[in-house]
């Protein structure tokens, strides 16, 4: 099972892929987290990628992919992954397509988290109220989610409508429970 989480900053992308993980068997994958692993391992790629990044410059699409390329091929992905953060492109997406059909996979569904994004500005606020100051997260404010909203809605909401298209969307109701958003997953998931 191949999916993919959409959804802004807070909206829950990190707790349901947990669930999921853990219902499914499968493997949650981020990209930086990919990236770095590629880099440490002297990969071909790794190697590609860290001249890149170490000038400073955004790692281009084709070397994502091959990354993620790579890292679906081992054992741990055999019953499939979550890729939450990427595709961020209408260009990201169709690379990704074209190299899972290349390995004769495809996605079994994205999955859209809808939230009301006021409310999350209220859920940070009284987060950083009830959380003493030593132990806070440095994001854990309302202007930094401004600005990881603003990055969400230029970036990867732009990719939504890609998948729409092709009738692969999903809308979840991220203002419920996360029980209750688990559950309407699960049920896009049969």
């Amino acid at each position: 099972m191949n999916i993919v989480l959409f959804g802004p900053p807070g909206a829950g992308k990190g707790t349901q892929a947990t669930i999921l993980v853990e219902q499914h068997n499968i493997v949650q994958l981020s990209t930086g987290d990919m990236l770095r692993a590629a880099v440490a391992a002297g990969t071909e790629l790794g190697k590609q990628a860290k001249s890149v990044m170490d000038a400073g410059q955004l790692v281009a699409d084709d070397l994502i992919i091959g990354i993620i390329s790579d890292r679906i091929d081992e054992a741990d992905c055999k019953n499939g992954f979550i890729l939450d953060g990427f595709p961020r492109t209408v260009a990201q997406a169709e690379g990704l397509d074209a190299m899972l059909q290349e390995k004769g996979l495809k996605l079994d569904s994205t999955i859209e988290i809808v939230v009301d994004e006021q409310i999350l500005f209220s859920r940070i606020e009284q987060r950083a109220s009830e959380t003493p100051e030593a132990e806070r997260r440095a994001d854990d404010n309302a202007e930094t989610l401004k600005k990881r909203l603003a990055v969400y809605h230029e970036q990867t909401a732009p990719v939504l409508p890609y998948y729409e298209e092709k009738g692969n969307l999903h809308k979840v109701d991220g203002m419920q429970s996360i029980e209750e958003v688990a559950s309407q997953i699960a049920n896009f998931l049969k």
